[in-house]
Formats: C-alpha cells, structure tokens, sequence
C-alpha cells in the first residue's frame, strides 16, 4: 500500500489540478484576480480568500503555500485519548452520508494500533444498515459492539459505556444517526444523548467529532456551527476529500468556525483516515 503523503497528495489531486488549470492560464503569472478565482473554485470561501489576497499583499515575498499552511496550522491538533479517563469516550455526530459509520470502523483500528481497547456503540438505532455496518466492523477489528434494534439511541450509549466501564476497556465510540440541523426535533434528539452520556459517566463525553464531507462544500460552515450549538463539537472529521474538487473547504473552516481537524480522509480503504497535518496537507493541495 502507498504511503499516507503518496494517498493524500493523490486523493487531492482534482483540487490541485482545478488550482493549476486556473493559475496557469496566463503562463505562469498569478494576478490577484486569478488566484481569487481559484481559491474559490477550490472552495477556500469569501472569508479565507480575502484573507489570503491581502496577506499575499502585504507579503509579496511569501508563497501561497505558506500563507495558506499559516492559515490552516492552528486545526491541527492531534486527539490524545487521556488515560485520566477510562473508558474516554467519543461521541460521533454528523448528517446523513457523511461517513460517520465508516470513520468509526477506521477510528477504532486506529486506537488499536495504539494499544487502546475499544467497544463501539451502534446509537444508530434507526437505519438498520448502520447497526449492520458497524457490527461488520467490530467483527473485522474484532472489537465488541453494543447494539439493539430500534429503541432509544441513548440508551444504547448509556449501556455501551457502562459495559465498558465493567470491561475495563479504553475508549467508547458512540454512533448516532444522521440528521440534518434543520431537523430541530432530531438536533434536540442528539443534544439528550450528550446529556444521558453525562449518566453514564459524569466527565463524557470527553471528545465530540462532526464528521463532515467535503463534497458539501461551504455547508460544511453551517454543520459546523448549528452540531457545536446543539452537543459542543471539540473536533472535526473531514472525510472523501478525493471526491472532490474542492479541498479548500478546510480554509473556509479555519477563518469562519475554527475547530480542531482531528482527522481527513481521502479514501476508503482502512488506513484512509489519518491525523490532519497541515502541511502535508498544503503540499497535498499544491504539489509544493
């Protein structure tokens, strides 16, 4: 299998190659007008472009490369599971087909690569496929999944942490389903599981991840903020970020509703999803 740098650079390649097309029309000169256009075809936002221009302004001898890893460097900050809490859990949030379910088999290999135990919560108790696909996971990284059909999702959490709890085991992750933010009754829904998780163990859950596709584009901005409303995100998920042309959605995050990166993916296999490194990631997106 490739190295992780290799599939990065290869998942972000339409977004590289949307910027060149666009900044290579006037062979090679890159005129303020250009690079606003290329920014926002990549889906930087009005936001971080502008901020990028003027910053390309005022510091001519800098390279985009380093204004835009500048821009991103604060989203990187790795997830560290503190042993002060055991089980730590994590909570996974997102709309439908975002990928939260598949992150969650990713994620649960990865902490076993550390040495973490892990139990996984199928708190989506309304799409069938969901409990399917989850407990397929479990069986694969032969992890534990604490699941039952329909019933209250919350409940599924509550007593997935309290087996771990018994069981000794390191960190809990907690599907829930799908939804959109304009689903009020479904967004007060998942704000009651953050608070039955709150039963189960007073501190938890200690690590909140939207999961976002970066095929939505700037209504990543608007998930964002209406899931940190509801159940307080402290970290994002950025998934398919190789079925996009429009990898800059990580630049509209960091000037409009900064969050912690914890991980991206660029594809589907189990190692596709790793730490977000920014400037791996900068070099990923303009070949630098």
């Amino acid at each position: 299998m490739a190295p992780w740098v290799e599939r990065l650079r290869a998942g972000l390649s339409k977004t590289r190659n949307a910027l060149a097309s666009i900044l290579d029309r006037r062979q090679g000169e890159c005129d303020e007008d250009s690079l606003e256009e290329a920014l926002l075809a990549a889906d930087c936002g009005v936001a971080a472009t502008t901020w990028l221009i003027e910053e390309g302004r005022k510091r001519k001898d800098v390279p985009l490369s380093s204004l835009l890893e500048n821009l991103l460097a604060p989203l990187e900050q790795p997830l560290v599971v503190a042993a002060l809490h055991k089980p730590f859990v994590i909570m996974l949030a997102g709309v439908n087909g975002a990928g939260k379910t598949t992150s969650i088999g990713k994620l649960a290999k990865y902490f076993q690569r550390q040495g973490l135990s892990v139990l996984l919560a199928a708190g989506d108790t309304f799409r069938a496929a969901a409990r399917e696909q989850l407990t397929e996971w479990g069986r694969r990284n032969d992890v534990t999944v604490i699941a039952q059909t329909g019933g209250d999702p919350a409940a599924v959490i509550f007593d997935a942490i309290i087996a771990a709890k018994a069981r000794g085991i390191d960190v809990v992750l907690a599907d829930t389903a799908g939804r959109l933010p304009t689903q009020l009754h479904l967004m007060e829904e998942i704000a009651k599981v953050r608070r039955v998780i709150q039963k189960a163990e007073s501190s938890a859950p200690h690590e909140v991840l939207l999961v976002l596709d970066a095929t939505t584009g700037q209504n990543a901005i608007a998930q964002v903020k209406a899931f940190d409303q509801a159940v307080g995100v402290t970290g994002l998920v950025v998934t398919k970020l190789d079925g996009t042309a429009k990898g800059g959605v990580l630049a509209a995050i960091a000037r409009q509703c900064p969050k912690p990166v914890r991980f991206i993916g660029v594809g589907e296999g189990i190692d596709d999803l790793q730490p977000f490194r920014a400037k791996e990631f900068v070099e990923g997106l303009l070949g630098k």
